[in-house]
């Protein structure tokens, strides 16, 4: 991935790269200390859980292949991210271990059977020079990019036992370190798969329309306007639009809904989502690197890149940590013996013990891991949350505000109600005033006509129609004048009656829009019309308390009767009706100041200043919605209200599973450090803590992913 800054002169210029290798800060300072030393390079930005690193360059003085240059002369390989990763090395890594542990092994046993000292440190020298070769190579590249690191303090400590004759200790460190890192290294990976593994959603290849045949065809080499053709249990390869064909198609990966989707000509469909039993003919709106998918994964990205608060206070506190450790190390090596003529070698053994406790990379790694865990499991589920901060803001949430229409409702309005008046039937009033609406475009009028065509009611052939605005309809249904409007229309026709009173005044005060139908001069019926509240709605505020959630509010535009008869629905704790958008900026900066954090869920466009004045705006619907997809904190792929409780419950439990990580990073440090200057740590102990500290945090970061 390469873009130029400048069109013009192409001269500076912006290239992502891959590092294989970059699995802790350590290396990001190593990294930065070398390249900054090259003459072009602008800035540098690392991420070291997506092995990313993004830097701006003049493209006029600097390379890419001087950069891949650069990167491996400190031990780690880099590659354009949109090039195929290189070769990696082999399983030498895994098998120059397992022969260290052999060796150990065969030394230990040796000593146990009392064999000569002299013959003892062949087999310990083996252990520690198949081990740590890889150690010894990148504490080089950090000495020389003038950094302690991890590594050189690993080899300090090992030539220090060794010079102190503990020939099993120093093989022993070796092997151990030399171990952790494979399986950290590991671990690392699955949290970064759990990524790169949306990428494997949509096929390589596609089968296009070319005349009379269809080619199977690369993804990339699909145009706009292309028609693609889906088989059934196939995936979609790209965004686009059916032409033709009908089938349901499973959007979970994409939007996250538990139920397949019902697709048929002109509606939209995804790339990643899976095809049902039937076939598709797809006509492709959206290239690779513009769908949906491509789009989510590079906001995905981008997410996990961005530093939480936490994050920043623990980098904070390392970089104070490290240095007062080292110093500690150095006050314990000498100080005792100078002072009170303790054992040099007794006291130097501490101080090396202290030195393997000084790397922080389990503390450091607590937080990056346990957030990219979360943004991964909640792409999974059709939720993306842009990024740390935004995760860490949810958790603190109190307070949440939603919009009405089409976000707690399904935004179409449907017939609910059908009140008879005068003896008439309700079939009979639904046929009347269905035949006349057919005619009409008004929202109220579909509702009516889809209610009537769901019943299977009789339509009627309507003569002499007129539409009059603002008040309703009129015409002959089978010879028969027929009038369909408001109570306006009803009164200056002087057809109003106390019981057609009685009947709306009833509808309406269930928050119900009403419509009078009259036959031959007389009131024959009121048809109610509401906007449905969604079949989780209430489940999903009950969810959102049991979450700890203190207050949940409506703010709409509807007007007040119908506001709070939804609200009466829902048992939200307050309403506020009849806002223009303005005003639903001003109600969420209220809230803000009564509750604290606020978030508020709306769809992205029409609440779009609400959603901006909100400590955490949540866009419902997303999918194949830019606006969406590019404004809201977190946006939910389908429209469906239970992932807002979903999305609270992972970020309070990210947030316990950061502050459990660094409780226990602390915790085990500052343990260690006691237990070394006691005397009572070993250096392997020292090992077996700090690597299998980075491990067992990043197992439990990875626990979210199951979230």
């Amino acid at each position: 991935m390469s873009t130029s800054a400048c069109p013009v002169c192409e001269l500076h210029a912006e290239s992502v790269f891959r590092i294989e290798g970059m699995d802790c800060h350590e290396e990001v300072t190593i990294l930065e200390r070398r390249l900054t030393r090259l003459a072009g390079l602008e800035a540098l930005d690392a991420d070291v859980v997506g092995q990313r690193l993004k830097i701006k360059y003049d493209a006029a003085r600097l390379t890419t292949a001087s950069i891949a240059e650069a990167v491996a002369q400190t031990g780690m390989r880099a590659w354009l991210e949109h090039e195929a990763p290189r070769p990696a090395a082999s399983h030498w890594r895994e098998r120059l271990v397992a022969l260290s542990g052999a060796s150990l092994v065969a030394g230990l046993i040796l000593q146990v059977a009392g064999v000569s000292p002299t013959l003892l440190w062949l087999p310990f020298l083996s252990a520690i020079a198949l081990g740590g070769i890889y150690t010894a190579r990148r504490a080089w590249a950090s000495v020389r990019a003038r950094v302690l690191d991890i590594h050189v303090l690993m080899m300090v400590a090992v030539a220090g036992a060794m010079a102190l004759g503990e020939w099993s200790e120093a093989a022993s460190v070796v092997f151990l370190f030399a171990l952790a890192q494979v399986l950290e290294s590991r671990a690392m990976e699955r949290a970064r798969g759990a990524i790169r593994s949306l990428m494997d959603l949509a096929p390589a290849e596609a089968l296009v329309e070319r005349g009379s045949a269809h080619v199977r065809t690369p993804v990339d080499e699909v145009r706009a306007g292309d028609v693609v053709l889906v088989r059934p249990g196939e995936k979609i390869p790209l965004d686009g639009r059916v032409r033709a064909g009908q089938s349901h198609v499973n959007q979970s990966p994409v939007t996250g809904e538990s139920l397949p989707v019902d697709k048929t000509s002109g509606d939209e469909v995804f790339a990643g989502t899976i095809n049902g039993r039937g076939a598709l003919e797809i006509e492709v709106t959206r290239l690779r690197r513009d769908s949906t998918l491509a789009r989510i994964i590079h906001l995905v990205e981008e997410a996990q890149a961005q530093r939480a608060p936490s994050q920043a206070f623990v980098d904070r506190f390392a970089r104070v940590y490290t240095p007062a450790v080292l110093v500690f190390a150095a006050l314990i090596a000498i100080g005792p013996p100078l002072v009170f003529g303790g054992a040099w070698s007794t006291w130097i053994y501490r101080a090396l013990v202290l030195l393997v406790i000084s790397c922080p990379c389990a503390l450091v790694i607590s937080t990056p891991v346990s957030i990219v865990s979360a943004l991964a499991a909640a792409a999974r589920k059709g939720v993306l949350i842009k990024g740390g901060a935004r995760l860490e803001r949810l958790a603190a949430v109190r307070c949440v505000a939603f919009d009405k229409t089409g976000t707690v409702t399904e935004g179409r309005l449907q017939v609910t109600d059908i009140v008879p008046l005068n003896g008439a039937r309700p079939a009979e009033i639904l046929s009347l005033a269905a035949s006349l609406e057919t005619r009409s475009e008004h929202p109220i009028a579909q509702a009516i006509v889809d209610r009537a065509a769901g019943d299977g009611a009789v339509l009627v052939r309507v003569d002499s129609f007129q539409s009059l605005p603002g008040l309703g309809a009129e015409g002959r249904v089978a010879g028969a004048p027929v009038i369909v409007g408001s109570r306006r229309l009803f009164e200056e026709r002087g057809l109003w009656s106390a019981r057609a009173a009685d009947a709306v005044a009833a509808l309406a005060g269930n928050g119900r829009s009403t419509v009078v139908v009259g036959v031959d001069g007389t009131a024959v019926g009121v048809i109610g019309v509401a906007d449905r509240t969604r079949a989780s709605a209430r489940e999903t505020m009950e969810m959102l308390r049991a979450q700890g959630i203190e207050r949940v509010v409506l703010l709409t535009g509807d007007h007040e009767t119908a506001a709070r008869a939804t609200a009466a629905q829902l048992g939200v704790d307050e309403v506020r009706a009849g806002l223009l958008p303005d005003e639903k900026l001003t109600a969420v900066q209220e809230l803000r100041r009564r509750y604290g954090t606020v978030a508020m869920i709306g769809d992205g466009v029409n609440d779009a200043p609400a959603l901006a004045a909100s400590d955490v705006g949540i866009a419902m619907g997303a999918a194949g919605t830019d606006a969406a997809l590019e404004t809201a904190d977190i946006a939910l792929m389908a429209d469906e209200l239970p992932k807002i409780p979903y999305v609270v419950r992972l970020s309070r439990a990210t947030s316990r599973n950061i502050r459990a990580n660094i409780a226990f990073s602390l915790v085990l440090k500052g343990a260690f450090l006691i237990l070394a200057v006691l005397g009572v740590a070993t250096l392997w102990m020292a090992v077996v803590a700090d690597m299998g500290a980075s491990l067992i945090v990043i197992g439990n970061a990875l626990r979210l992913l199951k979230e």
